[in-house]
């Protein structure tokens, strides 16, 4: 059974950083793309960052570039979020993907297969 467990979440001030790890079971994501999505109240889930199955080329959301930074240990079946200058409007639930395909769907939502339950992140003012 394929599982993707996030872990780093919590509380933090603004200016603070977090930094999120996924860590995946059941079979190795080596070959194909793993990214961060973010789910905050009352909204769609949206694309935060992803990365190619090497980690040699990483693909982010406008409202997270300069700021988070996407990587990938294919050793341990894990990739990570580092985020720093967080804002309170970067308050959501995070949640690490998956995808199954052997190329990379840059930022697609719906080529993402497999999801992990997520981690809170909560920014305060």
């Amino acid at each position: 059974q394929v599982q993707l467990v996030e872990s780093g979440g919590g509380l933090v001030q603004a200016g603070g950083s977090l930094r999120l790890s996924c860590a995946a079971s059941g079979r190795t994501f080596s070959s194909n793309a793993m990214g961060w999505f973010r789910q905050a109240p009352g909204k769609d889930r949206e694309f935060v960052a992803d990365i190619s199955w090497s980690g040699r080329n990483t693909y982010y959301a406008d409202s997270v570039k300069g700021r988070f930074t996407i990587s990938r240990d294919n050793a341990k079946n894990t990739v990570y979020l580092q985020m720093n200058s967080l804002k309170p409007e970067d308050t959501a639930v995070y949640y690490c993907a998956a995808q199954s395909a052997s190329s990379w769907y840059r930022g697609d939502v719906r080529k993402y297969d497999h999801w992990g339950q997520g981690t809170q992140v909560t920014v305060s003012s």
